[in-house]
């Protein structure tokens, strides 16, 4: 059980314990002693009070004169932004206008709750993705974007949301748009071939179809998640919307059929075509055939190829099982799925489940065709693709295990061999993800060519040398004359060839944790196709690793590029192969990719890390302070080994730790997810020149 609350003198004396003997003889602690007495947060006070005591005495106080009203304004993470910002203060401004920042509490306190009844795109990104996950049919994406739409592939969403007065409501927005766009390929809005269907292409004619469908999505969600649509009407409530509009309950009631389908949405579109388009709800997103039409017929042709693939590899499988005197001699077997079923499969008339990723494959292709086609069977007879069959992923025990300390602040020493690491293979993808990004990216990466060949310094020809693959000519004839004189003549009459040698080497860190499932890992393996185009051209030494893993037990890094290995066929499949994974224990993947690195011979040797929040671990106190003095620790000692430590981040709250972490200006937040291939080469850029 924890200990109840110091009361006034107990506070007292423990506050003149700890810190009374240091500070000054005018400072009074008999007040701050009254204000914290028998408060409920007290020990959290006191928490802070000795990690804030070796930063600097004078904060300390002043986080003690402020710590009651702070926490009167503000709820434990406020008090903790307050308290971080003021850290990054001192390390930067100096200690006067940490005490400014700390004094002004009040001012602190509204503008993070302005700031914190929205929500943004970021900090929920990550349950966002577990939600879209649960509700199952095709994986999509999240991405951020001025409107809510998606392209079946990907649901495109607003980069923050301040509708309403509550943070928890904003999130709850988030999560009823979420619904609406996964319930489009779900329910199969797109399965209806706009191109060949009748459909009165007008803006007019789109927004009431969009009424219908969203009336028709509605009741098929209620069906499915009642504590969601719950939500969504006491959502709808507090803004005074009505969710059925008038003389549309007739049309309601009938798309709420269970048996509705697309087709009856496109059939009332004409009973519906001269009326006025009632306002939109909150949570009502886009429909953007548009760029559905970019995404639906690639992937279509692509499940199809991936589906025949993997059912010739099931006959082949299914062929192997049977004796040879058993085979029929005739054409291969006779394949059929059950409709009705699509976890079955049909060969010659024996019912066999399928594997749980065509399971998968066929949902999404019926999602948009509405059921299996029949040539897609009869396309399953040919052979096994052997590139389409991905190489299995060694299984993590068999890797070396590498074992590395840990630094518990608290106690102000390591934990030693307390974090087990494996190096784990990334499964090959073979797409064409990385003709589709130099495609994408050709004027960008041309200007980024521009600018690291820049870098590789002139070369030029070395005069009055010793010895070289040309005579200079101008040296020559001084050194003839100076013989003339004095009879002796010089031998620095050459001209050498120099070549400017570089002697760099840089190791990437990619955040490979849940949380950048999504738009996050797009724009992550898009920056290292990128990188690597453009680092080939300056021949630079470099390295890149993912990260990730679950518990100091089982810490996971991804060898994607190692030093030793040239960029090709397959250093590109990998980059195409990154997957989100779990958590961020960062601070033992700096020390094993530092060790790497120190093993490298180069004058200069760089440590980036590409992230989209702060060290995240699930169990043994790693979130929060711990997680974060341990990254700081690790880093110390990387910048002692010689090596230079940088972080580029999307986390808008990152400038109340990374400061504390990296230093005042080895770190960079960016806003769009588009800066950062440019931003990486920037930095990449200033840092080795």
């Amino acid at each position: 059980m924890s200990k109840p609350p110091l009361d006034h003198a107990q506070l007292l004396q423990h506050l003149q314990d700890a810190l009374g003997w240091m500070l000054p003889k005018q400072r009074d602690l008999t007040p701050i002693a009254a204000s914290l007495a028998q408060h409920p947060q007290q020990a959290w006070v006191l928490e802070w009070v000795q990690i804030l005591i070796p930063q600097n005495i004078e904060i300390t106080y002043q986080f003690l004169s402020h710590a009651a009203t702070a926490l009167q304004l503000m709820d434990e993470d406020g008090v903790e932004a307050w308290l971080r910002d003021a850290i990054a203060c001192f390390e930067s401004q100096g200690l006067k206008a940490a005490i400014s920042h700390l004094q002004n509490v009040s001012a602190y306190a509204i503008e993070y709750k302005k700031q914190n009844q929205g929500v943004t795109l970021v900090s929920v990104q990550r349950v966002l993705q577990t939600f879209l996950t649960a509700l199952g049919g095709r994986n999509l994406n999240i991405m951020p974007a001025e409107e809510a739409y998606t392209d079946t592939e990907t649901l495109f969403l607003p980069a923050a949301l301040n509708i309403f007065p509550t943070s928890r409501d904003n999130f709850l927005l988030y999560k009823a748009i979420v619904a609406q766009l996964w319930a489009q390929n779900y329910f199969g809005t797109w399965s209806l071939d706009f191109e060949r269907v009748n459909f009165p292409d007008t803006v007019h004619a789109w927004e009431l179809f969009h009424v219908l469908e969203r009336l028709r999505l509605d009741a098929c969600l209620a069906r499915q998640l009642a504590g969601l649509e719950r939500e969504i009407q006491q959502l709808s409530h507090s803004l005074g919307e009505k969710r059925i509009p008038s003389d549309w309950e007739e049309i309601a009631k009938e798309l709420a059929a269970p048996s509705a389908t697309v087709h009856d949405s496109y059939r009332l579109l004409n009973k519906v075509l001269n009326w006025d388009v009632p306002p939109s709800v909150c949570y009502q997103s886009k429909l953007n055939p548009a760029a559905v039409a970019k995404i639906l017929p690639a992937r279509m042709e692509r499940e199809q190829q991936t589906f025949q693939a993997k059912l010739a590899r099931l006959q082949h499988s299914e062929n192997a099982k049977i004796p040879d005197s058993q085979k029929p001699v005739e054409n291969a077997p006779e394949f059929k799925i059950k409709q009705q079923n699509p976890k079955q499969l049909i060969i010659d008339g024996q019912m066999l489940p399928l594997p749980p990723e065509m399971q998968k494959l066929v949902a999404s292709i019926v999602q948009d065709q509405g059921g299996l086609p029949e040539h897609y069977l009869l396309g399953g007879r040919g052979v096994v693709d052997s590139e389409q069959v991905a190489p299995p992923l060694p299984s993590a025990p068999d890797a070396i295990v590498f074992t590395y300390p840990e630094w518990d602040y608290r106690r102000k020493n390591y934990h030693k061999n307390h974090c087990f690491l494996r190096e784990v293979e990334i499964i090959p993808q073979i797409d064409d993800f990385i003709e589709k990004t130099l495609f994408q990216y050709r004027g960008l990466l041309k200007n980024l060519r521009q600018v690291f060949e820049s870098l590789r310094g002139d070369n030029c020809w070395l005069k009055r040398q010793t010895d070289g693959e040309e005579i200079d000519l101008d040296a020559l004839i001084m050194a003839q004359v100076d013989a003339s004189r004095s009879g002796e003549m010089s031998q620095q009459v050459f001209a050498k060839w120099h070549q400017q040698q570089r002697s760099v080497a840089v190791m990437f860190m990619v955040d490979m944790s849940g949380s950048t499932k999504g738009w996050i890992n797009l724009a992550e393996r898009e920056s290292l196709v990128l990188l690597c185009e453009v680092l080939e051209t300056l021949g630079d030494a470099y390295a890149i690793y993912g990260f990730s893993g679950s518990t100091r037990k089982r810490c996971e890094v991804y060898p994607i590029k190692r030093f030793s290995e040239a960029y090709n066929s397959e250093i590109k499949q990998r980059i195409s192969g990154i997957q989100a994974q779990t958590y961020t224990r960062m601070g033992v993947t700096i020390r094993h990719l530092s060790q790497l690195l120190q093993k490298t011979e180069a004058k200069i040797k760089l440590l980036i890390t590409l992230s989209d929040g702060k060290p995240d671990d699930e169990g043994d106190n790693y979130r929060g302070y711990y997680g974060i003095e341990d990254t700081r620790q690790a880093l110390l000692e990387a910048k002692r080994d010689g090596i230079h430590p940088f972080c580029i981040t999307i986390d808008k709250t990152a400038k109340s730790y990374l400061p504390h972490l990296y230093g005042a200006v080895n770190y960079t937040v960016i806003d769009q997810v588009a800066q950062l291939p440019l931003k990486i080469s920037d930095i990449y850029r200033k840092l080795t020149t």
